[in-house]
């Protein structure tokens, strides 16, 4: 598995809020919760990471 980058992250607490409550919906952490988000962004807009 590839090494993870690490980022500062500044949110508003509503979104904040908002993203802990679907991880806990989702049974994930947050962190997992926003990159998981990301990607289904990504592949809406059609720039899905290559492998």
């Amino acid at each position: 598995m590839p090494d993870k980058k690490k980022l500062l992250l500044r949110l508003d607490p509503a979104v904040y809020d908002a993203i802990a409550k679907w991880a806990a919906d989702d049974i994930r952490s947050i962190n997992s919760q926003i990159e998981y988000a990301l990607r289904l962004a990504l592949k809406e807009v059609g720039r899905e990471p290559r492998p």
